[in-house]
């Protein structure tokens, strides 16, 4: 199984989009607990989680939430669980929780379906900076 660092999340979100690669820096700055570590869905670690929590890639293919004790989150849920960490006011975010979460992932589904088009897409996942680097597993 996956060796994460005690009290650490793994955000795993796909290295080629654009819209994700904001979303990780995002997270990176607002992280102010240390908590977050990162990989793209396509690693080495990201192919090991799909493979072992049986994950259709056709259906969740954007992020995905994982800790040890509680396997993995995906979609809007995923989304709303880091938001609750990252201090006020994103934060706040973690209310939607309450909304079913059918209807929260069909939004996820919409912005996740249209991703590429707004956003683009590169050729190949982010490459940390040296700083960044420990906060990244392949």
């Amino acid at each position: 199984m996956i060796d994460l660092p005690k009290h650490k999340q793994l955000i795993l979100f796909d290295g080629v989009c654009n819209l994700c690669d904001s979303s990780v820096q995002y997270v990176i700055k607002h992280d102010k607990k240390d908590l977050f570590m990162f990989a793209a869905l396509q690693s080495t670690i990201g192919k090991q989680l799909i493979d072992t929590y049986n994950i259709d890639t056709n259906k969740t293919d954007s992020i995905l939430l994982y800790t040890p004790e509680n396997g993995v989150k995906h979609k809007s849920t995923a989304a709303l669980k880091i938001a609750t960490h990252l201090g006020f006011p994103p934060n706040l975010m973690g209310v939607f929780l309450i909304v079913p979460a059918f209807i929260r992932n069909w939004v996820y589904d919409f912005i996740a379906k249209n991703r590429y088009k707004w956003y683009g897409k590169k050729e190949a996942c982010m490459i940390p900076t040296p700083e960044l680097k420990s906060k990244f597993l392949d």
